[in-house]
């Protein structure tokens, strides 16, 4: 007999939230595994702060319900749902030093002085602070701030822990290096981290699972390599990465599907569930695709298992990690191919804008769009 899964962490149940006659979420449900990092990744206005407000109870939804552990709290009050939450600005207490900042929240809870030191001091050192709890957050970089924000969290033992995009007010550098620190400290501690973010290589980066909402829905559900790699429609297509989007229409449906691109240009996809007629859009990855100079260079590899067509270079950008030519392929478009700089002179085709070549790329990494 096969083990039963145990119940999510988080559950929403066809949850909706209206502001007048402005929906800021539609009909949104999700479950979230326990020791899950799940992030909600979308453009600013998608809803996704909106949702993680809801679940940490500083909104009421209008509709559906919401669950922590199977238990419904969608009318309980925010600070009775055992639920830690990490801002985009800290909103730590300028005048408390970092003991009393982390201490906040056991002393709503009226938790023991014995008790509240070991807690602070466990909890500073989970985010590897200790001896920093008699600093003022003056005294203290941005990184440390944010870590001294996720320690206030964690330290009355939260189910959840919610995350507003805690990383938005670092710059680049240091934003890198807490990605890897937050995804190591959460796989340690095993906590369910529910994750807000605009950055699609942040959400790529630190998630187990992520959903991709655009005005107030969840558009895909999915680890973040079947979202990049099969991304259910153009919006997450175009949002999660960069894709070649050539429209087309499905002329055979069989073990593989064959389109017809603009111009009569003819490729081929996996099995799909497609009708013949059927106007659709195919993605390619820039990085999936290649160059040659010539058709039977475009054939190198197994037989029958590529898509070719040719083209002429209009512009190439080098930009330092690799270079982006850009091909015209007549009327069915203009797509990008991404090369490498460190691919070796023999397997890299040293094009030139106006030379006709031949764009060449696997049948599997070919995504076919409904919408």
């Amino acid at each position: 007999m096969s083990a039963i899964p145990p119940p999510p962490a988080v559950r929403l149940e066809a949850v909706s939230k209206r502001f007048g006659e402005h929906t800021a979420v539609e009909t949104v449900t999700l479950a979230i595994a326990a020791g899950e990092f799940f992030s909600l990744l979308g453009p600013s206005g998608c809803g996704k702060t909106t949702t993680l407000r809801i679940v940490a109870g500083f909104e009421t939804p209008s509709a559906g319900s919401v669950f922590l552990n199977e238990v419904e709290i969608t009318e309980r009050p925010a600070h009775l749902r055992k639920i830690g939450m990490v801002f985009q600005h800290y909103a730590l207490f300028p005048h408390l030093s970092v003991f009393e900042n982390i201490a906040f929240p056991l002393r709503l809870r009226r938790t023991e002085g014995g008790d509240m030191r070991q807690r602070v001091s466990h909890a500073l050192e989970m985010v590897r602070l200790p001896g920093l709890a008699g600093r003022m957050p003056a005294q203290l970089s941005g990184g440390q701030q944010q870590r001294v924000a996720l320690a206030r969290a964690l330290v009355f033992h939260p189910s959840v822990v919610l995350l507003d995009e805690p990383l938005g007010a670092l710059d680049l550098k240091l934003r890198k290096a807490m990605q890897l620190e937050l995804k190591t400290l959460q796989r340690e501690i095993g906590l369910t981290f529910v994750y807000v973010t605009h950055d699609q290589e942040e959400a790529l980066t630190m998630s187990d699972r992520m959903a991709v909402m655009d005005r107030g829905r969840v558009l895909q559900v999915g680890d973040p390599r079947s979202i990049y790699e099969r991304p259910a429609s153009r919006f997450v297509a175009d949002f999660i990465g960069v894709s070649n989007f050539l429209p087309g229409r499905v002329r055979e449906v069989g073990v593989e599907a064959t389109i017809e691109l603009d111009g009569g240009a003819v490729v081929r996809a996996g099995p799909e569930q497609l009708t013949v007629g059927q106007t659709v859009t195919i993605a390619v990855r820039p990085e999936r695709t290649r160059l040659a100079g010539a058709p039977g260079e475009a054939t190198v590899g197994p037989e029958g298992r590529w898509n070719v067509l040719p083209g002429v270079i209009r512009e190439l950008i080098y930009t330092g990690s690799d270079t982006q030519y850009f091909v015209e392929l007549g009327p069915a478009g203009v797509v990008m191919v991404r090369v490498p700089n460190d691919t070796p002179p023999e397997g890299r085709h040293q094009a030139r804008p106006g030379e006709r070549v031949w764009v060449r790329w696997e049948v599997g990494s070919t995504a076919v769009l409904l919408a």
